[in-house]
Parts: structure tokens; C-alpha cells; sequence
């Protein structure tokens, strides 16, 4: 019994606690992420895709060249030329603390951390969260957890692809390859 219940609390939080699947980005799913795209000009837009803290760089990048292709199609138009890209890399620092071992050490802190100083064999040494392990730390774990989201600046067109240019894509072809990896909203 206790096994089976242990397997359906796995299976409940492992879907809870997936990568961002493709999806548009809306007030009520703003922190997972998702795509958004603005109209620049006839035939420009600025197209991104944000990731949450598991969607790798490689998933946040192949999804922003997905939407790219779709939005192309979706004008009536057959490829689009990435004019500008980037991507950002946020990282954010969480310290936890096992409540087993220090149930006063927690969230509720806000900004505040506890400091301890403390005599050692090398002199007088500090200890705050955010800069390691030592002293009465083994049960705070630091974590750094990374977020990904690409913005690309795209020229929608039609006809013949232009030649030699490495940043210019076939829209159908672009959704042919990586469609069948794309995840969406439920597919768990």
C-alpha cells in the first residue's frame, strides 16, 4: 500500500515539475514560460520563447525557431532570415535549509540572512549562505538554478530562400524536424 502511494505522489509531482512545454505566454502561466511574438513592421517580428528553471537552452532555442516557422506560415509566407538573436541566461542563487536541523532557517527571512563568525585554526571566519559551506552549515544547501529565453528579431518572405545565408530558414521544413520533439501543454 505504502509503495503504490509512494509511486502515485512520484507520478502527480513528476508531471508538476516538467520543462516548459510549447505554449503562449499568458498571466496564468507567466512563470513557466512560453512564446510571445510582436509585429515590428509587414514583415518582421520579434519572436521569443522563455524557459522555466528545467527547460534546457537547446529546447528554449529549438521552440523560439518552431514559433518563428509557424508565425511565417500563419502570414502567408514560405521562409524567414533570423536578423538578430539572443539569449539570456538568468541565474538565481536559492538557499535551503533542512527545517529538520533548523526549523528557525527559512524563506521567511526575506532578503535577511543569518551571519556567524566564528575563531578557527587560520584566525576569525564568517559564514553567510551565500558563500559556501563551513562551520554549522552541512544541512544548507545552496542551489543555483538557470533560466533560458531566446529573443530573435526575424524578416519573413517568399519565393526562393536566399542564398549563402546560414540564418535564413524553409518554414515547412523547419516544423518537420523539430515538430515531432515539440511538447505541449498535457503532453506528459
Amino acid at each position: 500500500m505504502t509503495a503504490a502511494l509512494a509511486i502515485c505522489v512520484l507520478a502527480t509531482t513528476g508531471c508538476a515539475y516538467s520543462s516548459t512545454p510549447y505554449q503562449p505566454v499568458s498571466s496564468s502561466n507567466r512563470i513557466s514560460g512560453g512564446y510571445s511574438d510582436e509585429r515590428l513592421s509587414e514583415n518582421r517580428f520579434r519572436v521569443s520563447f522563455a524557459g522555466n528553471s528545467l527547460t534546457s537552452r537547446e529546447q528554449v532555442e529549438s521552440y523560439l525557431l518552431f514559433r518563428a516557422a509557424e508565425l511565417t506560415l500563419e502570414q502567408g509566407r514560405t521562409w524567414f532570415v533570423i536578423e538578430d538573436r539572443v539569449v539570456e541566461h538568468e541565474v538565481e542563487r536559492r538557499v535551503m535549509a533542512d527545517p529538520l536541523y533548523d526549523p528557525w532557517y527559512g524563506s521567511y527571512y526575506g532578503y535577511w540572512r543569518p551571519y556567524w563568525r566564528y575563531y578557527g585554526p587560520r584566525g576569525w571566519r564568517a559564514w553567510y549562505p551565500y558563500y559556501g559551506h563551513s562551520f554549522w552549515t552541512d544541512h544548507v544547501d545552496v542551489r543555483e538554478v538557470d533560466r533560458f529565453e531566446a529573443i530573435a528579431e526575424i524578416r519573413l518572405g517568399d519565393g526562393p530562400m536566399p542564398n549563402g545565408n546560414l540564418r535564413a530558414f524553409d518554414a515547412r521544413e523547419v516544423i518537420a524536424r523539430i515538430g515531432p520533439r515539440v511538447k505541449y501543454p498535457g503532453d506528459d
